[in-house]
């Protein structure tokens, strides 16, 4: 995989680790649309156009800098997938994903956007976003950037309801309404434990949305959130059946260690996208 970086552009020829279908799709990030061969992804309040086929792939935006970030251009795949494939379970997985990148997105976007998605579907977490942002974000022109924690402090109960949260709606005004611009970036220099500890204490955040928000805003790559698919896996892989999900994360973080956010990733697309039981 061959990347050619300019000011306002990033080519990459032959990209065998990089599936721009396979990266959206697989439940880390909730703002972009695909139409056909074309992709508009947002973060924060930056907007990329990618355009991709087989042999190339087409990054465009006016912050090219923070999308070669974003996509994780300096992470070599090639190494993270044989090195999981010596692993004979999830060797299938990772043949089938072979395209998925972890994405860096930004840890307050992922808050907010992962405790919308408890208990959610993919269809409704992006609408509820995107009212947040069209009611709440600042209007970009042709978008409307994610609302910064002071534009979404004016944003009532009733909105939070109105923008389709249900139960949560509760549980967000009174997270966003404790959360300071401080306290997100102290998030950032905690070690994992810390992370976790502080994470768990807002409101909405259980250990899955936790672990969520860690291995896609934080980069925090020792942690495995567990969800239906993941509970999926196990159970598949002990030929047993548990519902017990502190244990399911312990195991396989303790099975995958610094590569568990990967396998995580990896696990839940192929299990997902073949509905395997």
């Amino acid at each position: 995989m061959k990347i050619i970086k300019s000011k306002d552009k990033i080519e990459i020829k032959d990209p065998d680790d990089f599936n721009v279908i396979q990266t959206l799709n697989c439940g880390q990030i909730f703002r972009y649309v695909i139409d056909g061969q074309t992709a508009i992804v947002y973060s924060l309040d930056k907007r990329a156009k990618v355009n991709f086929d087989e042999r190339t792939i087409t990054i465009q935006s006016d912050d090219i800098d923070y999308f070669y970030n974003f996509f994780d251009l300096d992470t070599d795949y090639t190494y993270i997938k044989n090195e999981l494939r010596k692993d004979e379970f999830l060797r299938l997985a990772v043949d089938y994903g072979y395209g998925i990148r972890i994405i860096k997105n930004d840890v307050y976007e992922m808050l907010i956007s992962f405790i919308i998605s408890a208990n959610n579907n993919i269809g409704r977490i992006k609408k509820s976003i995107e009212y947040l942002c069209s009611h709440f974000g600042k209007n970009m022109g042709e978008y409307f950037a994610f609302p910064t924690l002071r534009e979404l402090k004016r944003a009532s109960i009733d909105d939070f309801r109105s923008a389709g949260l249900g139960y949560r709606a509760e549980q967000m005004y009174d997270t966003v309404q404790r959360l300071t611009d401080e306290d997100i970036a102290k998030l950032r220099l905690m070690d994992k434990d810390e992370q976790q500890k502080f994470l768990l204490s807002l409101k909405g955040v259980g250990e899955k949305v936790a672990n969520c928000i860690m291995l896609f805003g934080l980069g925090v790559k020792d942690v495995f959130p567990v969800d239906t698919w993941i509970n999926k896996v196990y159970n598949k892989l002990t030929n047993t059946v548990s519902l017990d999900r502190k244990k399911i994360t312990r195991e396989l973080t303790d099975r995958y260690k610094n590569l568990s956010g990967y396998a995580q990733q990896y696990f839940f697309y192929y299990f997902r996208d073949n509905k395997i039981k």
